[in-house]
């Protein structure tokens, strides 16, 4: 396939209106084009869905195959908006995400804190955090503090000795997110932010008294599952684990010898986390590889496909469950249970999630972006409407992807602004 035009013989953004979400993940990448008018409301107006090819546990594994799998998806997307888009927010779930809690302080001398003494807390906790193999893809201040009084949530114009604050930062392996970007560059883009996908799926489903409370959102995806805890409206810790649907695919591929299509169509029409009496009556055709014939096919129970799906689920959950564990994040933060990802479709997932985890579960389906057509409302888009979600609102998590922290207007802006909307 050629590579798209260069972005200086393309149709730049109108008047800066237009935004770009580019989900790419193991098994689709999905884009959406939104245009946001003055009265503030937002409209999608163009989208691409297609299969993903290269993409492996969240990360890039043949980058001309997913070249042209995101090209293909522009493309069809960038056709329905007459648009042309060279800067995108796009998602990350591979690399080892990690989360890092530090709490640092800086001397204030008895004077009102001020925009610079937030700013230097940043630059504190990136240069505590980073090394040469991890990258920063957010950093959010849970709460700031002054002279041992903490919980403050807007400390500028506050006096005092000393400004302290506790940061969550969350990394990840260097290698990975470059490629990603230079996937992106082969394509001509530009990646405005780079946002984790459980983020990116907690911004676009879960409801307000959740983010304020405390929930866990669970993104099953196709070649990973991640994970992110909030808290008092902030993503306090973020995981990711490698596994997802695909494996439950081939799984299933691997033991009734039918090929990866076949096995991926079982899953989504008769898959489910636990079986019924009922199942060992009900007969599936399952194609064997290498035969075409459908009289050569063989013929198994739905019951005996639900014992192949369910060992990989209960694993998948009892993976998160010593995540969460690990992280003092299983009781102490929240006892709601949010699932997104195309994975957690399948019938009792929810039931099962909520028994390996001693918690309340529930579906997660996008909430903050009205217009989606009903294919685009389900779980398994959660993390493209939280990247349109984002893009609407960038200001909400810092900081802006490959800006430096040390200083500058783009950044010190950003500051201000995301204490806007803090507060």
């Amino acid at each position: 396939m050629p590579e798209r035009p260069s972005p200086k013989h393309r149709r730049a953004r109108a008047r800066g209106d237009t935004m770009t979400a580019l989900d790419i993940g193991s098994s689709k990448i999905c884009c959406l084009i939104a245009r946001r008018f003055e009265a503030g409301d937002v409209q999608v107006i163009g989208l691409g869905n297609q299969i993903s090819h290269g993409v492996r546990a969240g990360n890039i594994v043949d980058m001309e195959a997913v070249q042209n799998a995101i090209n293909a998806t522009l493309d069809n997307a960038e056709d329905m908006a007459s648009e042309k888009v060279n800067r995108v927010v796009v998602n990350f779930s591979g690399g080892r995400l990690t989360s890092h809690h530090e709490k640092l302080a800086v001397p204030l001398g008895g004077r009102e804190a001020a925009d610079e003494d937030i700013q230097r807390l940043f630059v504190a906790g990136q240069d505590h955090t980073l090394d040469d193999e991890s990258e920063l893809l957010h950093l959010v201040p849970t709460d700031f503090g002054i002279d041992g009084q903490g919980n403050i949530r807007d400390p500028r114009g506050m006096a005092g000795l000393r400004l302290s604050a506790r940061l969550h930062m969350v990394t990840a392996q260097t290698a990975p997110i470059r490629t990603l970007l230079a996937a992106l560059g082969r394509c001509q883009l530009q990646a405005e932010h780079v946002v984790i996908s459980p983020y990116a799926s907690g911004l676009s489903c879960l409801v307000e008294d959740e983010m304020a409370l405390g929930a866990t959102v669970i993104d099953m995806g196709g070649g990973a599952t991640t994970l992110a805890v909030f808290q008092e409206g902030q993503m306090v810790h973020a995981d990711s684990i490698p596994l997802g649907g695909i494996h439950i695919t081939q799984d299933i591929a691997r033991v009734l010898t039918t090929p990866l299509s076949h096995a991926e169509r079982l899953k989504t029409l008769f898959g489910g986390a636990y079986g019924s009496p009922s199942d060992d009556k009900e007969i599936i055709d399952v194609p064997q590889v290498g035969e075409e014939a459908p009289e050569l096919a063989n013929h198994v129970p739905k019951s005996h496909l639900i014992r192949i799906i369910q060992p990989r689920l209960e694993e998948t959950f009892e993976y998160v469950r010593a995540r969460l564990q690990a992280a003092n994040a299983s009781t102490s933060l929240t006892r709601r249970i949010v699932l997104t990802g195309g994975a957690c479709q399948m019938p009792g997932v929810r039931d099962m999630a909520g028994r390996m985890l001693d918690k309340q579960a529930r579906i997660g389906r996008p909430l903050r972006i009205s217009g989606l057509s009903d294919p685009l409302s389900g779980p398994a888009f959660a993390t493209t409407a939280g990247l349109l979600a984002f893009a609407v609102n960038p200001e909400a998590a810092l900081p802006r992807f490959g800006q430096d922290l040390s200083g500058g207007e783009g950044f010190f802006t950003g500051i201000v602004n995301w204490l806007k909307n803090f507060v």
